[in-house]
This record gives C-alpha cells, structure tokens and sequence, in this order.
C-alpha cells in the first residue's frame, strides 16, 4: 500500500556542503510544483549496487520550481546517502511531487522544536516558517560536534536567543524533561533525531502527564542500535525464505519477493507492516516508534519497513496464507 505519487524529471542545478558530512543537493523539477508545507518529503529514484531503488528525503526550503534534500553521509547506510554524495550538478533523475506527514497543527499557542543531528532537515523549514508569522517557538538543537550542525549559523541569525545548542565536544546536554517543562501548557513539540532521541522524547513527554495529540516527530527509516547485516527471512504459511542484504529494508526484500505485504509509511510509524516473530537466531534491532518499550522488549512483533535482526535466520508470520484449492 503507498500513497498516491506524481513523479517528475529532475536536474541537479546545485550542490553544497552546510555541514561536515552533510551534501545538500538541489533540482529544478519538471512542470509546475505545488505549494508545501515545511516537514515534507520527497521520493527520489536512487541507484544502489548497480540497482535501481527508492528512497525518502524531506525537503528543505529552497526557489520555486525546485527541490532541496540535505543529507548526511552514514556509514551504514542502505545506499541512498552514498548516492547523493555522487551527485554533480547536470545529473538527472526522478522526484516525487512533495507530501507531508510531519506537518505543523498552525494550533499551538507556542512551538518546541527539538532537533538532533541531520534531524534539523524538516525543524529548519519548520522554524523559518513560524519566525515568518511571528509565531512563538523555541528551538533546541543537539548534536556531537557543532562542525556536523547544517543551518546553525542561519537559525542563530534568524531566531537569537530563541534558538540553543547543544554540543557534546562542549559538554552541553539536551535535558529534554526540563525543556518539556518549560512550554506552556498547551504548547506542542517537534522532535526530528536518532531514534534514543525520539524514544527519550516520548518517555519524557508521557511522564509530564501532556496529551501525546501535542508531540509530533520524525523518524530516521536506517536509525537503529546497531549496524546493518545481513539475514534470511522465512515467511511462516508460505514456504518463503528470501535474503535480506545490508543496504535494504526487509519490507523491501520482501515485497520484491513476490510476498504480499501491507505497508504504507515505511519509517516505524504506522505499524501497518508489523509482522509476529515466531523465531530469531540472533537479536532483534526494534528501529521503529509504534510499538512501545515493554511492546519491543517482548520481542513478539516487529515492523519490517524498519526493524531487521543482527544476522542470521529469522521466521516471520505475516498472516497471510495460499489459498487450498477447492
């Protein structure tokens, strides 16, 4: 299952370096672009291994008629960021029309932007667009080393002491509690990171006793505890067992397989894709934020856009079952 995509030709016209690590990379798109709110993402048609693929960005702001990803160079990467970092300015592929599911409510008496890492991506448009409706906001900004910050110098310009950050080389913190204490009451949160930061933010936000209605975040589709192996997966009533290589997903594996799946965000948040585990030889890497800690710990299900196990053999139940003929 996906939602509705309009593709479009697209030209690299412009490539830069905001950060250590981070490529930012911007297309001018074929035909006309519908207006976007900050938060949106687009697919883009990647090639990986010699293969051709798809992956997800969320677009920064940039001029009309064009589309700017910023992405950061991760060495376990599935592909997709090695391939950007190919990227000059004359080489072509394909984009999705934008779509947004980390969109602002436009609700709140006041906004808490959180970001951590190459997480400021969709928090950076967000902030510009409050600031330019005089919105109040707060944005908190962390990351280990503050040459890895893409955009820092721009929102400390923009937003002064609204905006702070947090470097580890400078032995600055994120306290997430104490800046979830300090928003009013019915502010709301927006939180873009690794994965421990969203499940940080989560845990806090619950302990302040605050409507979960009112904490937004983003998730990372390759964000997880450990580095990406390989694995086998057996699909328990189908008599399946299909490879799943280091750089791709096990929902990916799996539907190119021929294995009939149901699926929709392919980031950990909707939980349409969760299958049961009936088996795994080694541990399971849970990357995702619909299942609960206690939920994860059980080891009873796991979301195959995201979640995938240390190597090994695993056996999965998925629901589905041939049908015997009659």
């Amino acid at each position: 299952m996906r939602s509705r995509e309009e593709w479009r030709k697209a030209r690299v016209i412009a490539v830069e370096t905001p950060a250590d690590e981070v490529r930012a990379v911007t297309f001018a798109v074929e035909g006309p672009l519908p207006a976007f709110d900050p938060g949106s993402h687009t697919n883009i048609r990647v090639v990986i291994a010699g293969s051709p693929a798809i992956r997800t960005y969320t677009v920064v702001p940039s001029a009309p008629g064009t589309l700017k990803i910023a992405v950061k160079r991760h060495p376990n990467s599935r592909g997709g960021s090695a391939w950007v970092w190919t990227l000059e300015p004359g080489d072509e592929t394909e984009v999705t029309v934008p779509e947004n599911r980390f969109e602002l409510s436009w609700r709140a008496p006041h906004y808490l932007l959180v970001a951590g890492g190459i997480g400021i991506t969709p928090i950076y448009g967000m902030a510009k667009a409050l600031a330019a409706r005089g919105q109040p906001l707060g944005l908190v900004y962390a990351a280990r080393a503050r040459c890895q910050m893409a955009f820092a110098d721009e929102l400390e310009a923009l937003l002064g002491e609204r905006m702070e950050c947090f470097v580890d080389e400078e032995g600055r913190t994120l306290d997430l509690a104490a800046e979830f204490a300090r928003l009013p009451p019915e502010g709301e949160a927006y939180v873009c990171g690794p994965l421990g930061m969203l499940h940080a933010a989560r845990a806090a936000w619950q302990k302040s006793g605050r409507s979960m209605s009112r904490l937004r975040f983003e998730v990372f589709g390759d964000s997880g505890r450990f580095a990406e192996q390989p694995f086998r997966v057996e699909v328990a009533g189908l008599g399946r067992t299909v490879e799943v290589r280091a750089d791709q997903s096990m929902l990916d594996a799996l539907t190119e397989a021929g294995v009939p799946m149901i699926y929709d965000c392919r980031r950990g948040e909707c939980g349409l894709c969760a299958v049961d585990i009936v088996a795994a030889e080694k541990e399971i890497d849970h990357r995702d934020v619909f299942f609960s800690e206690a939920e994860r710990r059980e080891n009873e299900r796991m979301c195959a856009c995201v979640s995938r196990t240390l190597g090994g053999h695993l056996v999965i139940d998925t629901g589905y079952r041939h049908e015997k003929a009659v």
